[in-house]
């Protein structure tokens, strides 16, 4: 069973020596440059939900949430809207369905409107992450034609 929990000064470092395959570095932050983007993002008035990633007792992956502002040029409906801007599943966890699982508890925390009621979701990916599109069209997200620092982005309406 996929859960979302806190980060906490006990599983931090897990959390940071989790990685992705070396091919799939250049698609996403590691978790510590994330984690940090947090600390930056609230103490310039964002909010930012970081959370670790379990399967049952097992730390498998990292999630990033944004309502708002996301801190960088941001796209049109970043306004008081959630952003997934960050997603990952640790290398030796991927390809048993934690990623569709972990999306699921996502969208779930997303649609309980933790920081304010908002209309979409939307995330940015690079272009050649394939397998990170299909994911996110196998749940209803849409291409939307505008880019986020070179990256498309996908919009499902909440």
């Amino acid at each position: 069973m996929i859960t979302l929990r806190r980060i906490t000064l006990d599983n931090r470092r897990e959390l940071f020596r989790l990685e992705v395959t070396k091919e799939q570095q250049r698609y996403v932050a590691s978790n510590l440059s994330s984690v940090a983007s947090c600390y930056v993002l609230t103490t310039n008035g964002s909010c930012p939900m970081p959370f670790a990633i379990y399967a049952d007792e097992q730390m498998v992956g990292f999630v990033m949430i944004v309502y708002g502002d996301t801190g960088y040029d941001q796209p049109d409906m970043a306004k008081d809207n959630y952003c997934i801007l960050r997603l990952m599943i640790g290398e030796q966890y991927q390809n048993r369905g934690y990623g569709r699982e972990a999306m699921v508890k996502i969208l779930e925390y997303i649609r309980s409107f933790p920081a304010g009621t908002a209309k979409y979701c939307w995330i940015p990916y690079e272009p050649d992450n394939i397998v990170a599109k299909k994911l996110y069209e196998s749940f209803g997200f849409c291409d939307s034609g505008e880019v986020y620092n070179n990256e498309p982005i996908t919009v499902l309406e909440l």
